[in-house]
């Protein structure tokens, strides 16, 4: 679950970033006392907390909130998820989607705690092949469900407003587990039904 500002914002630590902020802000040639420059090492430190706030989650905790007995064996897919990340590389944004699919083995989780765990190792500075992995690990330990999908599709602000400056370019990962590494039946039902527009 996403924290409250007070749980986000340790004083402390605004205090400290703001400080490193305002010297890369002198060294890149700007003038830190400047009128639009003023707050912003402070703006930058509150920012940097909140979109990294998945260092203080646990997926695992996440589903283990809401886990019901349920005889279902069909496939779940949350599609379309939005997630935001930042790119360890350089600390740019990736932006994109994930979709999440598990077939239960007894038990399941309420679906709105499939897109927490997607936000929580989203909200870490990652890369996204171990975000992918992450996700469907999570799920797997959790619900030890009969399979696990996870595929993200995501666009590298890292390789569009620099190095190669490739605007469109879209990255896709996946991650599989169970059957649906076993049965190409399987995975190929979850890709199609994924790729619906």
């Amino acid at each position: 679950m996403p924290y409250t500002k007070e749980e986000i914002y340790d004083e402390k630590v605004t205090s400290e970033i703001a400080s490193h902020v305002k010297e890369i802000l002198r060294l890149i040639g700007e003038d830190p006392a400047r009128e639009g420059l003023v707050k912003t090492p402070e703006r930058v430190a509150k920012a940097l907390q909140f979109m990294t706030q998945g260092y203080e989650q646990d997926g695992t905790e996440i589903i283990q909130k809401a886990i019901f007995d349920e005889e279902y064996k069909q496939m779940v897919i949350v599609r379309d998820i939005e997630l935001y990340s930042m790119c360890e590389h350089h600390m740019c944004p990736f932006i994109g989607k994930a979709h999440v699919a598990y077939i239960p083995n007894g038990k399941i989780t309420g679906l709105s705690k499939i897109a927490r765990v997607v936000e929580t190792y989203a909200r870490r500075l990652q890369v996204q092949e171990r975000l992918t992995v992450q996700i469907r690990n999570c799920i797997e330990e959790s619900l030890h469900p009969l399979g696990v999908a996870v595929v993200i599709e995501a666009q590298h602000t890292c390789m569009s407003m620099r190095g190669v400056q490739k605007s469109n370019a879209v990255t896709t990962t996946s991650a599989f587990s169970g059957i649906f590494l076993s049965s190409a039946r399987t995975r190929n039902e979850f890709l199609n039904l994924i790729d619906r527009k």
